[in-house]
């Protein structure tokens, strides 16, 4: 890994061939489209904004992504992703923690993902954000057919969330990566368990994170009948 500093900023669409490419690799079963990146950034800016996506980058490299979708004020993190050579370096923490930052931007009152069941890396680390489970969709991750775990912030707002969040990860060396989730389909990989995966089924996290189902909101007020998940790679 490069000793580049490592920076967060907005996602723009003359970002998506890069972002692709590592959506590509680490998510080769149930990757994104471009036209589901497209349709995310279309609501990520103006007064009626409903999205908010970053990238992370090393010099010129693209190293990381990460997004977050709200639905009356309900924050759902989407995905976060970060290139393997950055998994364990405390990036995938620092996603979640602008994630967060732009849930209490937009007054969320509650943050939900899902991750996988067998992601026991990626639960730890949202756990040491303030994460708690609420429930299990089952054979959520396709083709895989692989549960996933739902956890909620109740309040991204309260005092100490991201500073305690931040701490306990690279004290514990998982910050890396926030893992909730993969797109629909994705089977467990040899790093699951390793970094944390955030994604909705159409969104995803891999110290990459993704959601599956982008093409259908998620009802995030009903955990049980929501369609998307987060994807968690790092």
């Amino acid at each position: 890994m490069s000793g580049a500093t490592v920076t967060l900023r907005e996602m723009r669409w003359w970002d998506l061939d890069r972002v692709m490419e590592l959506e590509e690799e680490l998510f080769p079963e149930d990757a994104w489209s471009r036209g589901m990146f497209w349709s995310e950034l279309a609501h990520a800016r103006g007064r009626d904004a409903t999205r908010h996506y970053v990238v992370a980058e090393s010099g010129p490299r693209l190293v990381g992504y990460a997004g977050l979708a709200v639905f009356d004020r309900t924050g759902d993190v989407q995905t976060i992703a970060s290139a393997r050579d950055h998994w364990g370096t405390g990036l995938g923490a620092r996603l979640l923690t602008d994630l967060l930052t732009a849930a209490t931007a937009f007054e969320c009152r509650e943050v939900l993902l899902e991750v996988r069941v067998d992601n026991a890396r990626a639960q730890r680390l949202y756990e040491r954000f303030g994460f708690e489970p609420i429930g299990i969709r089952r054979g959520y991750y396709q083709p895989g057919n692989v549960d996933a775990l739902v956890m909620r912030l109740s309040d991204p707002a309260a005092p100490g969330v991201t500073t305690a969040g931040m701490a306990t990860a690279a004290d514990s060396g998982t910050g890396v990566s926030p893992e909730t989730g993969m797109s629909p389909g994705t089977s467990a990989s040899p790093e699951t368990g390793a970094p944390p995966e955030t994604r909705a089924p159409t969104a995803h996290a891999a110290n990459s994170a993704h959601a599956a189902n982008t093409a259908n909101p998620a009802n995030t007020a009903n955990p049980a009948t929501s369609v998307q998940g987060t994807e968690t790679h790092g």
